[in-house]
């Protein structure tokens, strides 16, 4: 039996303050500007946004927990509020803890395919976090301070 892949990562250098970016995630009115899976997100309950597939106009649910001191969020996903579950995470590091200065950080998205996933949709997901993150970027750095 063949494993098939489980997590998918992507990653970049953001010219913005680790704080302002954890600040961007952690904003549920904010992920409708950059998840494809969820654009237009508007809030639906105390917590729960609701947006749309750009892919197949399906509705899309998500609630957001975030992390302030270890500057993660997570996403707890999926096509109906009472079944969501935690399958996206977000990590932001300061870039001076990576040697590149106090002005700049790393952004991180990670997924992990659940069982029931089949490839075409997971193929889907990874090209979506690799659009999207380069959407976080451009977003966080053009409402970073100067």
């Amino acid at each position: 039996m063949t494993t098939p892949e489980l997590t998918h990562c992507v990653s970049t250098l953001c010219a913005a303050r680790a704080d302002d970016a954890f600040a961007f995630l952690a904003d549920p009115l904010r992920l409708g500007e950059w998840a494809l899976g969820c654009w237009g997100a508007a809030s639906v309950a105390d917590g729960l946004v609701q947006g749309t597939s750009l892919f197949d106009g399906a509705p899309a649910y998500a609630r957001i927990v975030p992390d302030p001191e270890h500057l993660v969020v997570d996403f707890e996903v999926g096509s109906e509020p009472a079944e969501l579950v935690r399958r996206i995470s977000s990590r932001v590091v300061p870039g001076g803890e990576l040697g590149h200065g106090p002005g700049v950080c790393v952004l991180m998205l990670l997924a992990w395919r659940p069982a029931t996933m089949d490839d075409e949709r997971w193929r889907r997901l990874v090209a979506a976090h690799e659009a999207e993150i380069l959407l976080l970027r451009g977003r966080v750095e053009t409402e970073a301070p100067a």
